[in-house]
């Protein structure tokens, strides 16, 4: 992985320009994937540790990956929109990433508790989306029924010491979304992890690695 590669580049979106970092790849029709960030008014942004983990394991497996700053957040423009400004951001940032991987061979989503509602929102709003990956999702703060039927198979990760998220909650969403056909949405638990996977980045790391992996070989 060669992080001097990575750079700083500001996209156009629906509030004013947007703050990103963005690997291409050198490979041609390369996947591309697009990784979202925490709440921002929680201290939420893209150098959120499991946001940066997420976005080098894409690197790490030959992605053109980008991850941006919402609104109001660091060098981007704009004010806190309650998750409908967000999507936006979102769209615009992956109209962005396609614009410049025009012959990308898969299309994948990514995010991090708040960043993982977007990612599922974004999801259903973008049929060329073919994979995602929600990391610490919330169904007990942020209502998640809009998956039902989800369009794309996924994996959703998250910590069994989870201390905002009580396990019922993800269970009743596993259920919710294992029941469809044809779909698989496949329900990743981390042992010692916590909401925010503090000291468990390895553990997160190698569930990413081994699902980006079994994923991008099918195609």
């Amino acid at each position: 992985m060669d992080k001097n590669k990575i750079v700083e580049i500001f996209i156009p979106g629906p509030a004013g320009r947007l703050e990103a970092k963005y690997f291409k790849s050198k490979k041609n029709t390369s996947p591309i994937a697009l990784v979202l960030q925490p709440h921002p008014q929680y201290g939420g942004t893209m150098n959120n540790k499991v946001v940066v983990e997420t976005f080098h394991s894409f690197m790490d497996n030959d992605f053109s990956v980008c991850r941006v700053n919402f609104r109001g957040v660091g060098k981007s423009d704009g004010d806190f929109d309650n998750g409908q400004g967000e999507l936006a951001d979102a769209a615009a940032a992956l109209d962005w990433l396609e614009k410049e991987n025009f012959d990308n061979s898969q299309c994948w989503i990514s995010g991090f508790s708040f960043g993982s509602l977007i990612a599922m929102q974004l999801l259903m709003r973008r049929p060329e989306i073919n994979r995602f990956i929600a990391i610490s999702p919330q169904p007990n703060v942020y209502d998640f029924s809009f998956l039902s039927p989800c369009p794309t198979s996924g994996l959703m990760v998250y910590g069994k010491k989870d201390e905002l998220v009580p396990i019922e909650s993800i269970d009743e969403l596993n259920k919710r979304l294992s029941s469809q056909k044809g779909i698989k949405v496949e329900f990743q638990p981390v042992n010692d992890a916590n909401h925010f996977f503090a000291k468990s980045e390895e553990s997160l790391t190698k569930v990413l690695n081994k699902y980006i992996k079994k994923e991008t070989t099918l195609f």
